[in-house]
């Protein structure tokens, strides 16, 4: 366990040490999670169905607010939602979150933040707070003037040098502010390896073209997360780097089979799952040559639990992308999508189009026995585990 508010500097991590990789296949659904405490088991046994469901979402704080209707991105941003209302705490009484994600909109300065932040985490459910701070074009904090921390012109920049310590520096700095400002997750670093010049989501997002050159930066940026008390967060599974499409706006796919994402994308995952890092988060493109069906990474118990946690023996968090991007809704129901994603292996479910509606989905599909409750259980360990670092 590391302690947060506690900073430590080391020499970054060698990367011939990071590139070796050596995995134990297991089977994700027999597997034990590494080392439930009796603490966890006894907190699992006293958790109402609903209190169970409501740590797999990590949700929007626009989510709680039943008076507020969206459909697109853009109608989030003049809301600027940056304070818990009494609709709020209303509707989380009922339905409690396991985590709270802010987007730019969400953040005015540090006055506001430091504000908003402790009602956040007052909130039923005890949420986690996250945020996209990857460094470069996101970073939602970097990025507001009135904030004055450092800035990155981008990974790629970064990889560049050729220097994991680079990655390290970044990470920690980045680790350091938002520690300060009391967030607990960052859904950093991108892992994708970016070998599509078309590709128009990842891009400079991502450390190289390269996975030997990548893979040491990711695991030297979460390092630096590490150290400033910040759990990072590796995406996107199994690599979004080789796609043309913008899955926050519709359908994207990739065409390479299994044995050429394990020469390429996989290896910088490998890396970071060696490493230890504690969350995954899925990418919502097709893989139809390693699924052998046009569906959604995240909704496929193919890749996340035959190949991620089978092949590839991760046994933390499985965290999907935002559930309210075009890649889900322009083809999923809110009910098939939030069920699918739950069946193929996901533990958090994140900015569910309607969180309400996808919650009490959920609880019927648990009632009905279409979701066994012990499923949810081996994602509410996983989480618990998590959060107890943070008591």
């Amino acid at each position: 366990m590391y302690l947060k508010r506690t900073f430590r500097k080391i020499f970054a991590l060698s990367a011939a040490i990071m590139m070796i990789a050596t995995f134990t296949a297991c089977s994700s659904e027999d597997t034990p999670i590494p080392g439930p405490t009796d603490d966890i088991e006894e907190q699992l046994r006293h958790m109402t169905l609903s209190q169970k469901v409501g740590q797999m979402f990590f949700v929007r704080p626009e989510a709680l607010d039943t008076t507020i209707h969206w459909n697109v991105y853009d109608d989030l941003m003049p809301l600027q939602l940056q304070t818990v209302n009494n609709c709020m705490k209303d509707v989380n009484q009922k339905y409690p979150v396991g985590g709270v994600i802010l987007y730019a909109w969400n953040i005015k300065d540090e006055t506001q933040l430091a504000q908003f932040m402790p009602q956040l985490k007052a909130l039923n459910g005890k949420p986690l707070m996250c945020i996209d701070e990857e460094g470069g074009r996101v970073a939602r904090i970097a990025n507001n003037d009135n904030f004055h921390v450092k800035k990155y012109e981008s990974m790629a920049a970064i990889g560049a040098t050729g220097d994991p310590a680079n990655a390290y520096e970044c990470g920690n700095t980045i680790g350091t502010y938002l520690n300060r400002y009391g967030f607990d997750i960052d859904f950093a670093p991108v892992a994708d390896v970016n070998t599509n010049p078309e590709n128009i989501v990842i891009g400079p997002r991502a450390f190289s073209a390269n996975p030997a050159v990548a893979a040491p930066m990711v695991t030297n940026y979460l390092q630096g997360l590490k150290d400033a008390g910040i759990v990072g967060c590796i995406k996107h599974f199994p690599g979004h780097g080789d796609t043309k499409a913008d899955t926050h706006y519709g359908y994207a796919q990739t065409l390479k089979t299994w044995d050429e994402m394990l020469n390429c994308e996989i290896i910088t995952f490998r890396a970071g799952i060696q490493w230890g890092c504690q969350l995954i988060m899925t990418a919502h493109i097709s893989a139809p040559n390693v699924t052998g069906e046009d569906i959604p990474s995240t909704m496929s118990s193919v890749i996340l639990q035959d190949k991620l946690r089978g092949e590839l023996g991760y046994q933390h968090i499985i965290v999907t992308d935002a559930m309210d991007m075009g890649a889900i809704t322009q083809q999923y129901t809110i009910e098939e999508a939030v069920v699918g994603c739950i069946q193929a292996g996901a533990d958090i479910v994140l900015c569910s189009k309607d969180f309400i509606q996808a919650f009490n989905t959920v609880v019927k599909a648990v009632e009905d026995g279409t979701i066994t409750e012990e499923r949810i259980n081996q994602s509410v360990r996983r989480i618990l585990k998590l959060k107890k670092q943070y008591e």
